[in-house]
């Protein structure tokens, strides 16, 4: 069943949404296993702790991470995994379009990264100023290596339970 997500059909938009969800939230942890791999154990730039309650520092600045203590970790994953899976139901209700002009899941997530950053990043700006120089080419790379981790799982998960549908 291809799913269009322009169709009126109920069914074809809760399949996409959950799709999406899905796709969204494995996503959200395999951005989570590469951050603790290459961020934590490679790069050493902050404690493996340190993962969840970064959303919130992002959103909310420093002085707020640091007020909320255990809350920050739990405001953090609230905040990572909706955004995950806003992200995720996005790229569900786009992906139809894209497959039926013949374009490659995986090939699709590599520019919806680097798009998924570019807009993540410039809401960050506009909320707060505790987030890293996003004008540095080593944030940058880093930034789109650490969206490619989160959109290419997401695509696949997507592109199979809409193919399933």
């Amino acid at each position: 069943m291809d799913i269009n997500p322009k169709d009126s059909s109920n069914d074809g938009r809760k399949t996409a949404i959950l799709a999406g969800m899905i796709g969204g939230l494995t996503g959200g942890v395999t951005i989570w296993i590469y951050e603790a791999l290459v961020w934590v154990g490679v790069q050493h730039q902050m404690p493996l702790a340190g993962i969840p309650r970064n959303a919130t520092g992002l959103v909310f600045g420093a002085a707020v991470q640091e007020s909320l203590g255990l809350g920050a970790h739990v405001l953090g994953t609230a905040i990572h995994f909706f955004f995950s899976m806003t992200w995720g139901v996005l790229f569900a209700l786009l992906w139809p379009w894209f497959r039926r002009r013949g374009y490659e899941a995986t090939l699709v997530a590599l520019f919806y990264a680097v798009a998924a950053w570019i807009v993540m990043h410039g809401a960050i700006m506009l909320v707060s100023d505790n987030h890293p120089n996003y004008y540095d080419p080593v944030v940058i790379i880093g930034g789109f290596m650490s969206h490619i981790f989160f959109t290419v799982p997401l695509a696949l998960v997507v592109k199979k339970r809409l193919t399933l549908a």
